[in-house]
């Protein structure tokens, strides 16, 4: 007779290594809610990134702005400029298109950098008049605060990182972008 004990072990183990570790990924892939809607005429415009959870190519951006603008075909025309390593570094600009995805809401976007691919975007807060929002993902990978105006109230930034802990993201992975403009 063989001693099936150390076979029935490890397929506990490796059951309960799989549970875990799928419940891990589940608690940060929870969807993220959005806002219930979106006014895209009043969306649409410059918004100035306060604080972000940046994306490779943003890590040292200064002066950053989103620029958005409804084309013909429903599709969001969006520029994002920014100045690396310092105000007065290089200038970048980058030219994704949004597609809105949610059009009951207009709050779920995907934002396609390359071709075929599309990023969930979403608008998890927003302001009754259109100064305040944050976007971001599900993932809890990205997150962008920004504003009309380049600058905020060190407390309205405080509530907004609040904001997004409640939504499970990471606070210490925020950061300021630093805003300069003559």
């Amino acid at each position: 007779m063989t001693n099936r004990f150390p076979t029935r072990f490890a397929l506990a183990l490796t059951a309960c290594c799989v549970i875990l570790t799928s419940g891990c990924a589940s608690m940060n892939n929870r969807p993220l809610a959005t806002v219930d809607y979106v006014d895209i005429d009043r969306f649409m415009g410059d918004w100035f990134v306060i604080a972000h959870i940046p994306a490779r190519l943003e890590r040292n951006a200064h002066n950053a702005i989103e620029s958005y603008r409804l084309a013909a075909d429903g599709s969001i025309e969006t520029t994002y400029t920014f100045s690396t390593a310092g105000v007065d570094g290089e200038k970048r600009s980058y030219h994704p298109r949004g597609f809105i995805h949610d059009r009951k809401s207009n709050a779920e976007w995907r934002m396609q950098f390359v071709w075929p691919f599309k990023a969930e975007y979403l608008i998890v807060y927003l302001d009754d008049d259109y100064t305040l929002t944050m976007v971001g993902r599900s993932k809890r990978d990205y997150l962008w605060i920004m504003s009309r105006q380049p600058k905020i109230s060190e407390a309205t930034l405080q509530d907004l990182i609040s904001r997004a802990e409640a939504m499970g993201y990471d606070p210490d992975r925020i950061r300021t972008v630093p805003q300069s403009w003559p």
